[in-house]
C-alpha cells in the first residue's frame, strides 16, 4: 500500500473515530462543553484531518457522525457538515507539525480566566511548571473564520501546547488525544485551585529557587517550555510570547505576580541556578531590599 492510500484510509479508521468520541465523551461529562460546544480533530495524513462535525453534542457521538477536512478547510468525507472552527485547528497544525490532535471546548473555570482577561498565573503549583508552562491568552476575534484562526499563530511556539481564547474558551494539543484532552483537564483544574485560593484570601508564589529547579526538572524529563529559548524571560510572567502581543502581554489584575525573576537562559549561563550558591541570596536579599524602599517611598 502506498502512502497516498495509507493517509486515505486513516479517514476511515474506525478505531480513530472511536478515540475521538471517547474525547467527546470526556469532555461533556466534565463540563468543558454545554450542549453542541467544543470541537475536535486528529490528523491522519499529509493532508487529511478527521474532526467533529457541527451542531452536535460531543457527549452523543458516534464514530458515523465524524467528517474529515484537507489542510485548507474542505470537507473530503463525512454526512455531516464539518465544524466551523476546524480552521482554528488547522491553523495550529500547519505551525506545529509535530501537533497531530487538537481539542477546543470552554472548561468553566478556564474560561473565567478568559472572560475576565486574567493571565494564567505561574510559579505556583509544580505540575503545572512541569506539564504546561506558560499559558499564552491570544486576543478576541469571532469565531468560525480565518482570522479567528489566525489569534492563535504568534503563540504556537515549541513548547507550547494550551491557549487560552479571550471571551471563549481554551485549546490544546498534543501528539495524540489523550495528550491533548488532558492539558485541558489540567488547565481546568489549577483554575480552580487558584480560584479557590484567592476566595481564601491569598496565593502564594514559589520562589525563584523553587522555580528554577522545576524548570530544570522539566528540561531532564525531555519537555520543552518557550522559557527555555528567552534570555531575558521573566520566569513568572506572560514574556516568553511578548512579541506575540500587539499591545503588551495582558496585565494581571487578581493574581498579582512576586518581582521579575532573572532569565532562565542568562542563570544557566552565568551558574547562578544553584539552590544554595551565594547569587541566590543576594537576589533574594535583593528583592526584599527593593519592595522595602518601595514601600517607604510611598
Amino acid at each position: 500500500m502506498n502512502d497516498a492510500m495509507k493517509w486515505t484510509s486513516g479517514i476511515h479508521d474506525r478505531k480513530l473515530k472511536e478515540q475521538i468520541c471517547e474525547i467527546g465523551r470526556r469532555v461533556y461529562n466534565r463540563g468543558f462543553a454545554a450542549a453542541n460546544d467544543g470541537n475536535i480533530s486528529i490528523r491522519v495524513g499529509e493532508n487529511e484531518v478527521l474532526c467533529t462535525p457541527t451542531m452536535i453534542c460531543k457527549g452523543f457521538m458516534t464514530p458515523d457522525d465524524l467528517c474529515a477536512v484537507d489542510l485548507d478547510g474542505k470537507q473530503i468525507a463525512g454526512k455531516r457538515k464539518r465544524t466551523s472552527e476546524i480552521l482554528l485547528h488547522l491553523a495550529i497544525m500547519k505551525h506545529r507539525p509535530d501537533v497531530k490532535a487538537v481539542v477546543h471546548c470552554h472548561p468553566p473555570h478556564a474560561t473565567a480566566f478568559a472572560v475576565a482577561r486574567e493571565p494564567i498565573p505561574q510559579c505556583i503549583l509544580p505540575e503545572i511548571e512541569v506539564f504546561m508552562g506558560e499559558v499564552p491568552i491570544a486576543p478576541y476575534e469571532t469565531p468560525g473564520g480565518q482570522a479567528f484562526a489566525e489569534t492563535v499563530v504568534p503563540f504556537v511556539k515549541n513548547g507550547t501546547n494550551t491557549i487560552i481564547l479571550t471571551n471563549h474558551g481554551t485549546v490544546s494539543f498534543g501528539a495524540h488525544l489523550e495528550e491533548a484532552y488532558w492539558k485541558t483537564e489540567i488547565l481546568d483544574a489549577y483554575c480552580r485551585i487558584l480560584l479557590l485560593s484567592k476566595q481564601l484570601g491569598r496565593i502564594n508564589y514559589l520562589d525563584e529557587r523553587g522555580s528554577v529547579e522545576l524548570l530544570d526538572l522539566k528540561k531532564r524529563l525531555g519537555f520543552d517550555d518557550p522559557r527555555f529559548h528567552v534570555e531575558n524571560c521573566d520566569l513568572c510572567g506572560n514574556s516568553a510570547f511578548r512579541d506575540g502581543y500587539k499591545e503588551g502581554p495582558p496585565q494581571p489584575k487578581a493574581f498579582e505576580p512576586p518581582p521579575s525573576y532573572t532569565g532562565y537562559l542568562a542563570r544557566q549561563k552565568d551558574g547562578s541556578h544553584s539552590s544554595n550558591g551565594a547569587a541566590d541570596t543576594e537576589s533574594l536579599v535583593k528583592a526584599i531590599t527593593d519592595q522595602v524602599l518601595a514601600a517607604l517611598a510611598k
